[in-house]
């Protein structure tokens, strides 16, 4: 008697209450600054985020991120994960709602006379060891959610959904960033390429010279041999370029979800390394938050995690279930089985409660416990990495920028050093052997420049994917439709 009274209790208290046990999920504290050391290296003009790849102004990396976005395989499995994700939220959904059921079947057995029924029936007259049975039946159950395990596991299925529908919008980023990434990478090393095989038949010129100079007595044996050990070192720096080179095409082929070697002729001719578009205003690091689709998605696992503890209390109260058949039943022939003499029907009240099992459900809501505290310090250690990286990739956009410039300008003066050394060697006044050092000097720093540049337009790809570029959150598309919902409504 006591524990119906105390189950008619507990189910009183809580259709009073009107909600479910377990902790109402809160937004996390983040640990943002109020704004970010390098804010001053985010200069211009305001861009539109959503496709940052198009201000590079380079139609190749446009057209190479659009086809990686539509057949890159990474995404086919995020896609897939939030289809997945999306399965768990329904079958959730459906966990709340009555479950019916049709079942019919036929069978014909023929019965053992060594059995003690089959005895019975061999003594009886005109006796047939044959039988039917024949049944028909409609069943319905619902348990009823009173203690709100069921609505916690659907608020659960529902944050794991958008976690996922997260992942995928921060895949897409990241393909994106990635595909620009390469691009500019390619076009970088096909620059210092380019320059390397200059050096080479400038330094064979020099080494020409200086051979000559050396048999004729004029120069030292060093000389000749430490021009040899110039080219040498200059030759070796070709096929590691060349190597770098062909490891960057293979990348962005997989990028682009084809065959290494499919975009080589494509890429074959060498092209400017693209120019770095401005970046408009860096915002808050607290509007990571809603930018940045990892957090988003970090933030989501935290209420999922948060969700399935409530799912974990809800094992200390009882279950409630209501079932229903009605249906037909008949050993005569199917012709019977829809009579009235054949109609069949029943109505349960069924109660589970794990009563003496308080043990295990302790250990579970420990483990759901732990599993949220371990998914809110990685929420928060994303933060953290977030505003870290807004931070690396302005620094290094704002530093290799003042090194480019550093570089052109040098460049420049160099230029003009190995023009009067020409000069002068045109008058007389100077000796190839000028010439060409001044050459040498010259493509060295044209290298330095062009790495400079390519390190520049990078971290510029780097910083548009830290501020989160490369989604509107105010627009929904397919896969992060409840991502941008979420949104709109925070």
């Amino acid at each position: 008697m006591f524990p119906m009274r105390l189950l008619t209790a507990s189910v009183l208290a809580v259709l009073a209450a009107g909600c479910a046990v377990g902790p109402d999920y809160r937004s996390p504290d983040a640990p943002v600054p109020d704004y970010y050391i390098g804010q001053a290296g985010a200069q211009g003009a305001a861009n539109d985020n959503t496709a940052w790849w198009n201000g590079f102004r380079d139609p190749l990396l446009a057209r190479y991120v659009a086809q990686a976005l539509e057949h890159n395989l990474d995404l086919a499995q995020a896609a897939a994960r939030v289809a997945q994700a999306r399965a768990g939220l329904g079958a959730a959904n459906a966990a709340l709602l009555p479950a019916g059921a049709v079942a019919g079947s036929a069978a014909r057995a023929y019965q053992s006379a060594e059995t003690p029924l089959g005895r019975v029936l061999a003594a009886a007259p005109g006796n047939d060891r044959w039988g039917n049975a024949y049944d028909a039946n409609v069943a319905a159950s619902w348990e009823i959610d009173l203690f709100g395990g069921l609505r916690r596991g659907r608020e659960a299925a529902q944050a794991d959904y958008q976690a996922s529908s997260a992942d995928a919008v921060a895949a897409r980023l990241a393909v994106a960033a990635q595909t620009a990434d390469t691009y500019i990478a390619i076009r970088g090393l096909q620059a210092r390429l380019d320059i390397a095989q200059r050096q080479v038949a400038t330094r064979r010129d020099l080494l020409a010279k200086v051979q000559l100079l050396y048999a004729k007595g004029i120069a030292a044996e060093y000389q000749a041999r430490q021009t040899e050990g110039e080219l040498a070192q200059a030759e070796a720096a070709v096929p590691a370029l060349q190597a770098g080179l062909d490891a960057a095409m293979n990348a962005l082929d997989v990028m682009l979800g084809t065959p290494p070697g499919t975009h080589r002729d494509a890429l074959r001719v060498p092209a400017a390394i693209p120019a770095v578009p401005d970046i408009g205003p860096m915002g808050s690091p607290a509007g990571l938050l809603q930018h940045r689709p990892d957090l988003i998605a970090a933030e989501r696992r935290v209420a999922a995690a948060n969700a399935r503890i409530g799912a974990a209390m809800a094992e200390y109260y009882p279950h409630v279930s209501l079932g229903a058949l009605l249906g037909s039943a008949t050993s005569l022939s199917s012709g019977h089985l829809f009579g009235a003499g054949a109609n069949q029907g029943a109505a349960t009240l069924g109660v589970r409660w794990r009563l003496f099992d308080f043990g295990r459900i302790d250990a579970q809501i420990g483990q759901a416990k732990g599993r949220e505290a371990e998914s809110l310090a990685a929420y928060r250690l994303a933060v953290l990495h977030a505003t870290e990286d807004v931070e690396n990739a302005f620094s290094a956009l704002d530093n290799r920028t003042h090194q480019a410039d550093i570089l052109v300008r040098g460049e420049a003066a160099l230029a003009r050093a190995r023009a009067a050394t020409f000069a002068g060697y045109q008058r007389g006044a100077g000796s190839l052997i000028d010439v060409l050092h001044a050459d040498e000097t010259l493509l060295q720093t044209a290298d330095a420049r062009a790495q400079a540049q390519t390190d520049r337009a990078r971290a510029a790809v780097a910083a548009f994917k830290a501020l989160g570029g490369g989604w509107d959150p105010t627009v929904p598309a397919q896969a992060v439709d409840d991502v941008a919902a979420l949104q709109r409504a925070r």
